[in-house]
């Protein structure tokens, strides 16, 4: 059993979280403003700088979102103060990526007969420290996530040579190829 929901979040100097009606949580920092709705069964208290959450009782669905809203208020806090990256490597010959318009948009060169053109959603920003490296920055960890995934899904790394997008870090299960004959 999870006992995520009972860490207290410590909120750094700089960052402002208010709660308002109906569990509307604000989070203001450095980086920008987020906001989240917590579930009315939870109670958000603030006490000084640490923020605590509650749930009334022992019910299951009230310990899973008890957890749940503490790390996605933890994420918050974290991501107006630091912000969250997710980075991607392209593999492949003639593979490039380039950022454009200051972070605002990328073309991916990834052996289609046209270049793939992405705009970045508000929050969001693209990184290409070298030709095969994407580097998605943002303070929402949802959307950095959810923008890599979108990235990594326009060519998916292929078992057998192992081409394609893949998050940094991550193995690609390989596979033989054919055997030919005996």
């Amino acid at each position: 059993m999870s006992r995520i929901g009972r860490l207290p979040i410590q909120v750094p100097a700089g960052v402002t979280v208010t709660v308002g009606d109906n569990n509307m949580v604000t989070v203001k920092g450095p980086k920008g403003t987020l906001t989240q709705q917590v579930n009315s069964n939870i109670t958000v208290k603030q006490e000084g700088n640490v923020l605590t959450l509650s749930r009334p009782n022992e019910e299951k669905q009230n310990k899973a979102f008890h957890g749940l809203y503490r790390a996605l208020l933890h994420n918050m806090v974290v991501g107006v103060t630091e912000g969250f990256s997710k980075t991607l490597e392209m593999v492949g010959t003639g593979y490039k990526a380039k950022a454009e318009g200051n972070g605002k948009s990328i073309e991916i060169n990834i052996g289609f007969s046209h270049p793939v053109h992405l705009d970045a959603p508000e929050g969001l920003a693209f990184k290409t420290p070298n030709d095969t490296t994407i580097v998605v920055e943002g303070m929402s960890k949802q959307a950095v996530g959810n923008m890599a995934a979108d990235i990594r899904a326009i060519r998916k790394p292929e078992p057998y040579l192992g081409k394609g997008i893949k998050y940094q870090g991550e193995h690609i299960r390989r596979k033989e190829g054919k055997t030919g004959k005996k």
